[in-house]
């Protein structure tokens, strides 16, 4: 029996009550991130904001709003996919996480993306993307597909990036649109490898044909 669902419901009890940064000084809830556990694309944002913080859900505010319509771009649904950020707590006045709020958060992320083993990871601002490009810009590479050890990962702008600058408005839209040609892709190359040489993501794409999605929602 799958026990992903257990086993994330219990690393999200372990993030409300994590003392590891500054961050929890300051916390109403913590946002361990929601979603489909079996999903084949992971968004991974960068902290919670105000709403986030008041509800423990992720992206609920204005760049929920925008995010909920560039999945509908995409052709996906939110309740399809998981989201999450680098961050599970807010930093105060929305500032920018520091380096050790990211070290301490970093092993939270490495097991949701272990327990979820996505097939196209999208990040979702520079600090996401600092995970596997941590000295590329964003505007240069986002909306590009990049194979990192194994996995495609895909940067994008921050949907919040387009409240403050909407001349990035159709930018971001044109980004996520592409998003199933990347979904594509990764299948296709699962089904082209060799047997013995089969990627780890073979064993993930498995996964999502034979079960069904199972939501982590923990309100």
């Amino acid at each position: 029996m799958d026990d992903s669902y257990e086993k994330m419901t219990q690393l999200a009890q372990q993030i409300a009550v994590c003392e590891k940064c500054q961050l929890h000084l300051s916390r109403k809830k913590s946002v361990p991130g929601e979603g489909n556990i079996h999903s084949k694309i992971l968004f991974i944002g960068e902290g919670p904001g105000l709403n986030e913080n008041e509800t423990g859900r992720p992206f609920v505010g204005q760049a929920g709003n925008f995010l909920n319509e560039l999945l509908s771009t995409a052709k996906l649904k939110r309740q399809d996919v998981f989201i999450t950020n680098v961050v599970k707590c807010r930093p105060p006045a929305n500032r920018d996480p520091l380096p050790e709020e990211l070290t301490a958060c970093s092993s939270f992320l490495d097991e949701q993306i272990r327990l979820i083993d996505p097939l196209v990871i999208v990040t979702l601002g520079r600090f996401s993307m600092g995970r596997y490009f941590p000295l590329a810009r964003i505007s240069s590479i986002h909306g590009k597909g990049h194979w990192v050890d194994g996995r495609m990962i895909v940067p994008m702008f921050h949907p919040a990036a387009a409240l403050h600058q909407p001349n990035l408005r159709d930018s971001i839209m044109h980004d996520f649109a592409l998003l199933p040609t990347y979904i594509h892709e990764v299948e296709e190359k699962i089904t082209a490898e060799p047997v013995e040489n089969a990627n780890p993501a073979s064993e993930a794409a498995e996964k999502k044909e034979a079960t069904d999605g199972v939501q982590l929602s923990l309100f």
